[in-house]
């Protein structure tokens, strides 16, 4: 990808709703994320996501937590995609509920635009809920497993 098309990149996203973009050609990859309202900031890094260990602002993944569940610490998806709970069919599940995660381990995938994304989490703890079925889509924030701190 040359200059010249990464321009054409930011120009669509300047004049279009789209919040963040991924292209992946011959091996380089380029995410293009908005920031806070200002214009487009063209980003490049590895595919792991470190996710948060508190409910985001809007506190939307504990919006439908029972309450049998308060306490817990919710796993939220960082971005918009298609949840999967092994690295391929017929494949052993990252996590089970009941199983002890730690820091730094993969939990699931999300597949945003044709790309695996292997999520990481910072929170150790014991896995309590599944709250998304394999193959589901899921939205930015929306939880994904519920988590017993250690």
């Amino acid at each position: 990808m040359d200059l010249k098309e990464l321009k054409a990149l930011l120009r669509l996203m300047e004049s279009s709703d789209v919040e963040e973009l991924e292209v992946e050609e011959e091996g380089r990859r380029v995410r293009i994320r908005r920031r806070s309202g200002q214009g487009v900031a063209p980003l490049a890094g590895p595919q792991r996501f470190i996710l948060p260990t508190q409910p985001s602002a809007k506190g939307s993944a504990t919006a439908n937590v029972a309450p049998e569940m308060a306490g817990l610490i919710p796993i939220e998806s960082p971005m918009v995609g298609t949840f999967y709970r092994a690295p391929a069919p017929g494949a052993d599940l990252y996590v089970k509920e009941g199983d002890f995660i730690q820091k730094g381990s993969v939990v699931c995938i999300i597949e945003a635009m044709k790309l695996m994304n292997e999520i990481e989490t910072e929170v150790a703890g014991r896995v309590m809920k599944v709250m998304v079925e394999n193959g589901q889509p899921v939205e930015f924030g929306q939880a994904l497993f519920l988590v017993e701190p250690a």
